[in-house]
């Protein structure tokens, strides 16, 4: 269904500021048995309300067609996002005093691997999420989790039942939901009156800034900039309180919302240079489509220019966003012999759209391809610290955003590229084989 309004304040005034046509669901891998049957396709465009500056797709795809029964998505099977969740994890704990008679509420839980935190410290929880195999995972590692979408409707139900939050946490969905305002009201109803909300997300401007253009896809619905979720969340009684710019993700922002007014001078700040770029106007937004041409074009010749010189060429990581870029490059089947992934869920099946076969991440060092395209360039340091064995071998990286760059084998990589350190990633590496166990 595509959109003539603003989800968030109603308003009619979107403008269309990039258009990259249709595309197929990114998370709808393919099976052997159904991967030559043809696809559904939605339109994929950004536009900007003039009226409250949020940053939207402008068609909404139903969710149960986005988070299917066997929605691919395990967030344990990366250490540097487990290492993430302990962090915050440890530090909420700590800040906020949270102990037995505590309660932590995390919606769009997936597999667990926030909460186990909480578990772990004898803290009482409870996660909220739609996907059933994801939510499997969590109860096995003790997780208590509802098996369904987060909704007003839901914090109702909460609520008679007494159990209202100390802290609220939402990782990477305020950015999914069509029923913003519903999503943001059961915020509201359920957090205690001075309990704080944590929300982190992609963050609109690093996405502009840096052409970051793979991440959007249909599952997003917003890029969000403090600018635009000002007046959202105000609509319900809430306010942003405090703000931390993140790496993760490419760009990230760690969001802290209570009931109280008062801001934090780093709040302040980062609102200024908002002010300061023009995010709350359309203009800042207009030359974002003819730099993602530029950088599609740029890549297109490099790959095209590698393959005519006989190489063989692979990609890294079955993710929402390599599928948007394999779509939107449109280089066509067998292009690229195959895409590994660490997630034995996604192992054997095929990306949507271009239909390349998903292999163990030891395919590499068996065929040993010339280059391989890195689709999760936002974990660039963790993949190239686990493929060292193939980069001593010859093998070559293609790092696409914020523009194209081919990673020599004996090339070092500053530590710009790394999401944890080694020592932690090794630990947060063990965690996640538990969690699979």
């Amino acid at each position: 269904m595509q959109i003539h309004e603003c989800r968030s304040c109603r308003s009619s005034a979107l403008r269309v500021v990039l258009d990259l046509g249709n595309h197929p669901i990114s998370n709808a891998l393919l099976t052997a048995e159904n991967q030559a049957q043809k696809e559904a396709s939605y339109p994929l465009q950004l536009a900007f309300c003039e009226d409250c500056a949020l940053l939207q797709v402008t068609e909404t795809v139903p969710p149960e067609i986005l988070y299917q029964r066997d929605y691919p998505y395990f967030s344990s099977s990366s250490p540097a996002l487990l290492q993430h969740a302990a962090s915050i994890a440890q530090r909420l704990i700590r800040e906020r005093g949270l102990g037995p008679n505590s309660l932590v509420l995390e919606v769009a839980c997936n597999d667990g691997y926030l909460l186990r935190n909480f578990v772990e410290q004898g803290i009482p929880c409870l996660g909220v999420d739609p996907a059933e195999g994801p939510a499997a995972q969590a109860r096995q590692i003790g997780v208590p989790v509802i098996n369904d979408f987060f909704s007003l409707g839901l914090a109702e139900d909460l609520a008679a039942q007494g159990q209202f939050a100390d802290v609220m946490i939402a990782n990477n969905v305020v950015a999914h939901v069509d029923a913003i305002n519903d999503f943001v009201a059961g915020f509201a109803r359920l957090l205690k009156p001075k309990g704080t909300a944590v929300f982190e997300f992609a963050y609109a401007v690093d996405m502009i800034e840096k052409c970051e253009f793979d991440t959007i896809y249909h599952e997003h619905l917003f890029y969000h900039t403090l600018h635009g979720l000002t007046p959202l969340f105000a609509r319900h009684g809430l306010h942003l309180n405090d703000v931390e710019r993140l790496p993760i993700h490419g760009g990230s922002l760690r969001l802290f919302v209570g009931r109280s007014a008062e801001r934090s001078a780093r709040l302040e700040e980062l609102m200024n240079y908002e002010r300061s770029l023009g995010v709350d106007r359309l203009r800042w937004y207009e030359h974002f489509s003819g730099r993602v041409v530029r950088l599609g074009n740029s890549l297109i010749e490099l790959l095209r220019a590698e393959k005519k010189r006989g190489k063989r060429i692979a990609c890294y990581g079955a993710a929402a966003k390599g599928s948007t870029l394999v779509n939107y490059l449109d280089l066509g089947p067998g292009f690229f012999e195959y895409v590994v992934d660490a997630n034995p869920y996604k192992q054997g099946k095929f990306m949507p759209g271009q239909r390349i076969p998903i292999v163990h991440p030891d395919r590499l060092l068996e065929t040993q391809p010339d280059l391989v395209l890195l689709l999760v360039w936002n974990f660039a340091g963790e993949v190239l610290r686990q493929q060292s064995a193939y980069r001593a071998a010859g093998g070559r990286f293609i790092i696409p955003i914020p523009e194209p760059h081919v990673i020599q084998p004996d090339e070092l990589v500053g530590e710009a590229h790394f999401a944890v350190d080694p020592a932690t990633a090794a630990q947060a590496g063990r965690a996640a084989g538990a969690a699979h166990a």
